[in-house]
């Protein structure tokens, strides 16, 4: 397996943790989806069960061990991750139920007398139950066990089990090395930067985004909030549309236009002089942009729960116009 290059710093402290028998008993792989997280977390468990792991800390590929794992039948790899519901559909949490599971099958002796692994992914979607189930698993380790929890949204997690983890941030990497990367990838040219400032540098979503239709997708979004503005679309039309198909999708892209935008003004220029991503060519109130921009992240949060989607979308993109108003439009409603 081949690791993302940004990831091989972390890869090489925690081989040498396991070289002196000195890796912690929980992990917490914490970062932005698009990272290589759960890439990261495979490569750990499985070299940690091969048999006879090459000199880089990778797992050989051929021993007893490494057919199983590839097979998905070690029994000392467990996996939790979503369920199934009674209606086929996978359920949006981790529950409690499972973590005890877990820990029943962790206190059980290892089959092959090596370690055990456990992947808990994503973690930040345990229940408060399930929480505190872990928990207690925990703070009474099993030996020989090693729990690695992946978690897109470690801020979710509860203060107390952070800090019972071993914790490795995976952060977005340089421009040029992205780009070197995605270039590598079969992405290349303007496509790779316009991926690259859709997915805020993120190299693992520019990646998927150029692959897919969801560059289109950020267009007209980008459309929309411009029509929007102009008044030439109305904001409930929009906000049926939006509601109907790629919600969340939708919000990430309005959220990080807005942001481009806003440092578009800051930094003045030809982008600035280009309108930016939204063609405001006129300056706007920078507090109102960002409380825009925090709403709409916000609205991608309340999605997750019983809300109407599409009055959540409505109020979001009624308050558009005010926020998006050049200063001096302001200034004359506010007299």
């Amino acid at each position: 397996m081949i690791l993302a290059p940004w990831n091989v710093d972390a890869w090489n402290s925690l081989g040498e943790r396991r070289r002196r028998d000195a890796l912690p008993h929980a992990i917490l792989l914490a970062g932005p989806a698009g990272l290589g997280k759960r890439e990261f977390a495979d490569a750990f468990a499985h070299a940690l069960l091969c048999e006879s792991p090459r000199a880089n800390g990778f797992a050989c590929g051929i021993c007893r061990a490494c057919k199983l794992v590839v097979a998905g039948t070690h029994p000392d790899l467990v996996r939790v991750n979503f369920e199934l519901r009674d209606d086929g559909k996978p359920r949006t949490e981790l529950t409690v139920d499972q973590m005890r599971t877990l820990s029943e099958r962790l206190a059980l002796t290892a089959q092959f007398g090596g370690a055990q692994i456990a992947l808990i992914d994503p973690a930040d979607a345990m229940n408060h139950a399930a929480s505190n189930a872990l928990l207690k698993t925990l703070e009474e380790p099993t030996p020989g066990t090693i729990i690695v929890l992946i978690a897109d949204h470690p801020s979710r997690l509860s203060a107390t089990i952070r800090s019972r983890c071993q914790r490795i941030d995976f952060r977005v990497p340089e421009t040029k090395l992205a780009l070197q990367w995605l270039t590598a990838q079969g992405v290349d040219g303007r496509q790779a930067t316009d991926a690259m400032n859709a997915s805020d540098g993120n190299p693992g979503l520019a990646l998927a985004w150029a692959q897919g239709e969801s560059l289109k997708l950020r267009g007209a979004v980008a459309q929309d909030l411009r029509e929007l503005n102009a008044g030439v679309a109305a904001a409930f039309d929009v906000a049926q549309r939006w509601s109907r198909e790629e919600a969340d999708l939708r919000l990430r892209f309005a959220a990080s236009l807005v942001q481009q935008q806003g440092r578009a003004q800051a930094h003045g220029g030809a982008m600035l002089s280009a309108g930016g991503p939204l063609a405001l060519t006129r300056a706007v109130d920078l507090v109102k942009l960002t409380a825009w921009f925090d709403r709409a992240n916000r609205t991608r949060d309340l999605l997750r729960g019983p809300v109407r989607p599409e009055l959540a979308m409505l109020e979001l993109l009624a308050a558009w116009a005010v926020a998006a108003a050049p200063n001096h439009d302001v200034q004359q409603r506010s007299t």
